[in-house]
């Protein structure tokens, strides 16, 4: 009998739901192939589409359709939100003055950090504030920040995410957003694994930008979107044509925005029984993993999290050797830990939390989602252990020899 595999990696990217492979397809045939700019029947085709996409997802979000831009994914749009805002405020435009500060966190995505190191290259200063051992910033010091207190003077700009792709770990998004607008600085967030996760309204969230990504949430890949309500703190970073106002110039990628658009409004509309139902699986997994492996360590486990995510440590195991088991069993999960020059070095995430090393390269996320199911929980439980089993045996022979 063959492995049954279960699929523990929604966090990384889920499938194309059979709804949105149906809205994309005449798109993709000789339907509405058009290029969206061109004016005769193809090309209008291909706008109406577009620009219907663009109102589901404004719809999705609580936005006007005005102020949400396609582009290539999460990362292009945080990269535009933040090295694009601080291409902005560097050049003197606006009342800033050339002055940029950004305030963010070392625990976000690797597309902002990335951004950031950018940004500093151009001249702009950066701030990174701590969070705590559950990875939830501290808000004192974003205070602090806000109040001209710390190197640099008040900042720009502030980005923070909503939900961390690797622990699950919530943001005060609503309180962060509100200090941020008290002392006129620009805030962005990262909303990609928030969407269809937790309600995600922002109509009245006074964020100057936010990031949505079309793949997890069952959309096709290749497709995100940037919400832009202040124009000021966005910059594109493509060059050429006139397309979506300049924000982000280019020939519009028709039918994965309808996927997007699609996708979109079924995450909106089941957000809270998905809610209910990832939270009753991931949590079944956590309790089941718990009671079979006494000195499991769950991160962010004080911090109120996604409903999908779950974060966890064993101690005298290593999240390669682990992963290796688990595929081979048929468990497909992933870790925030990247393989450099033979080595595993633990996530980034992690150790900004302060967890120790060994515990660090140990950690395997295990993210629930559309193909989950509850029934499956045992044998997820069952296999987890039996593999940190093996993992364990093999370090034991290891060390003997």
């Amino acid at each position: 009998m063959p492995t049954p595999r279960i699929y523990l990696d929604h966090a990384a990217t889920t499938p194309v739901r059979p709804e949105v492979r149906e809205a994309m397809l005449p798109y993709l045939g000789d339907e509405a192939f058009g290029n969206p700019s061109s004016s005769h029947h193809f090309g209008r085709a291909a706008r109406a589409g577009l620009e219907a996409a663009r109102l589901q997802i404004a719809e999705a979000l609580g936005v006007e359709g005005r102020e949400v831009f396609f582009t290539s994914g999460g990362t292009e749009a945080d990269n535009m939100a933040v090295l694009g805002a601080a291409m902005v405020q560097l050049a003197g435009e606006g009342a800033r003055g050339g002055r940029c500060h950004i305030v963010s966190s070392p625990t976000e995505h690797k597309a902002v950090l990335a951004a950031l190191k950018e940004a500093e290259h151009l001249g702009a200063r950066v701030t990174m504030l701590p969070v705590d051992r559950n990875g939830v910033l501290d808000m004192p010091a974003l205070d602090d920040a806000l109040d001209g207190k710390l190197p640099g003077g008040r900042p720009t700009l502030v980005s923070i995410m909503w939900v961390n792709n690797e622990t699950g770990a919530i943001q005060p998004i609503r309180e962060i957003a509100d200090k941020c607008a008290a002392a006129d600085a620009c805030f962005h967030t990262d909303a990609v694994q928030a969407l269809g996760k937790l309600p995600v309204n922002l109509k009245d969230l006074p964020c100057a930008s936010a990031v949505i990504s079309a793949h997890k949430i069952c959309g096709p890949k290749g497709i995100g979107a940037i919400f832009a309500r202040d124009r000021k703190c966005v910059k594109g970073l493509v060059l050429g044509g006139g397309q979506q106002g300049g924000i982000r110039p280019g020939t519009e990628n028709v039918a994965g925005a309808v996927g997007f658009g699609t996708a979109a409004v079924l995450a909106a509309e089941e957000q809270q029984q998905a809610y209910r139902t990832y939270q009753a699986i991931r949590d079944a997994i956590e309790a089941g993993l718990r009671e079979r492996l006494p000195d499991l360590v769950v991160h962010a486990a004080g911090a109120e999290r996604g409903p999908n995510i779950l974060n966890v440590s064993v101690p005298e195991t290593d999240s390669e050797t682990l992963l290796m088991h688990l595929d081979l069993a048929g468990l497909a999960c992933a870790s925030g830990s990247a393989c450099s020059t033979g080595s595993v070095e633990p996530s980034h995430v992690l150790t900004a939390m302060g967890v120790p090393r060994e515990l660090a390269v140990a950690a395997v996320r295990l993210s629930v989602g559309c193909l989950s199911r509850i029934e499956q929980v045992p044998l997820v439980v069952e296999t987890f252990t039996a593999c940190v089993a093996k993992v364990r045996k093999l370090r034991a022979v290891l060390a003997r020899a």
